[in-house]
């Protein structure tokens, strides 16, 4: 099943930049007022038939979402973003993503983020330690050393990730908590995928986001012994939740 995954993640990617070096496409907003593009859709459809044939249920951002009565007596489902960083794609600074996470009772058990723009693939899941594909080359992602989240905020030179889109006050306040922290801003599931390479230390996420923002990159970053927490610092982040709107988190 990886292997077909990763080559569906490819060509979903590919049917992004179809778009992305247009001068014109069409670019709307949602409800909650995020763009959505042609590009998406694009995406969607091609995950939504290839991902059909496996017969699980599909919870997709750009899909018919499923009421709870509906989903809660799903076992294994995919949880997918056809195009996680719609701003980032429409800014044109390649860092948008697509994430395909396989879900096992409210779980990510597996997962794939592909980088369509630079060609590079992060996969992983339970049993199976991540690695990144960079242009059909793979290498194995270390696993992290366990230690406490104040601990690495005490190191000097910390490098967090943060969202380029969501600077917040919370955040600023977070960083100056930190040794002299190392800022890196980022769009989309690449800022998780810089602490699965070991290039950043800490993502704390104080704004809203989805489920289906976080699956595929949570099940990667668990198999190298990283963990995305809610607030207290006790519980990983829970899916296929009443609201499938994730709680503030931070990853370390």
């Amino acid at each position: 099943m990886e292997e077909e995954v990763i080559q569906l993640a490819i060509l979903a990617g590919r049917s992004i930049l179809e778009y992305y070096d247009r001068e014109n496409y069409d670019v709307t907003l949602k409800r909650d007022n995020s763009p959505v593009t042609q590009a998406d859709e694009a995406s969607h459809t091609v995950l939504m038939k290839g991902l059909d044939t496996y017969g699980w249920p599909i919870l997709s951002e750009e899909g018919n979402i499923a009421s709870y009565d509906i989903r809660k007596n799903w076992t294994t489902y995919w949880c997918i973003d056809p195009l996680d960083g719609t701003k980032e794609f429409i800014n044109k600074n390649g860092e948008f993503t697509v994430n395909i996470a396989l879900m096992e009772r409210g779980r990510p058990i597996f997962g794939v983020v592909y980088v369509p723009v630079t060609d590079e693939l992060y996969v992983g899941g339970v049993g199976n330690p991540a690695k990144k594909i960079d242009k059909g080359v793979a290498t194995q992602l270390p696993h992290s050393s366990h230690t406490s989240l104040a601990s690495i905020q005490a190191i000097p030179g910390t490098t967090v990730v943060v969202s380029r889109s969501h600077l917040d006050a919370t955040t600023v306040a977070f960083l100056c908590a930190c040794n002299e922290p190392i800022t890196l801003s980022m769009g989309s599931s690449l800022k998780f995928m810089k602490i699965a390479e070991g290039s950043a230390h800490i993502y704390p996420r104080f704004a809203p986001c989805m489920e289906w923002d976080t699956a595929a990159a949570h099940a990667i970053l668990n198999s190298l012994g990283y963990a995305i927490y809610q607030l207290d610092g006790s519980l990983e982040l829970e899916y296929n939740k009443p609201s499938l709107l994730n709680p503030y988190f931070i990853c370390y």
